[in-house]
């Protein structure tokens, strides 16, 4: 598995993506699939716009596309970056894809603080956690990290 100073490097990195994604108008989210190497395998960014897509979720999107490529033996040794906590949704699409590690910046419960109850974001009180949980599967979850770093990419759009 990665080491932490890689774990800041990568998640940063998704914030980085979510910060150009907030840049052009998009939802400021987005997800790095990152092998045990350490090598970036996929890289997505909210997919809401341009069809108002409430499930085009940065994790959902990469999740079918790893889940494409990849087996879930192979996935399992992989790592998801996540600018912020994967909601109920995307936490089950990672659960089924196969992905062994999760390492996200932002909590659901943070982003729900500030969001409020915006239409576009209507963010459930479900942590992965409990959704992994549920599994048969172990999924490893890192997060919050660098929370207050991945709230600032969210001020001033919702």
């Amino acid at each position: 598995m990665l080491d932490k100073t890689l774990d800041l490097k990568f998640l940063r990195y998704s914030f980085s993506l979510a910060e150009d994604a907030k840049s052009k108008g998009i939802h400021p989210f987005a997800a790095v699939l990152v092998n045990a190497n350490g090598e970036i395998l996929l890289e997505q960014i909210n997919g809401y716009l341009p069809d108002l897509d409430m499930t085009g979720h940065a994790e959902r999107l990469i999740m079918t596309k790893a889940s494409k490529r990849y087996r879930p033996d192979f996935l399992s040794q992989c790592t998801l970056y996540i600018s912020a906590e994967p909601c109920a949704m995307c936490a089950g699409a990672i659960y089924w894809a196969g992905v062994g590690r999760v390492v996200y910046g932002l909590s659901e419960e943070k982003l729900k603080s500030i969001t409020g109850n915006h239409p576009e974001n209507p963010t459930l009180a479900l942590p992965c956690r409990t959704v992994f949980d549920s599994g048969q599967r172990k999924v490893e979850v890192i997060g919050p990290l660098l929370e207050e770093e991945a709230a600032e990419i969210q001020h001033g759009v919702w």
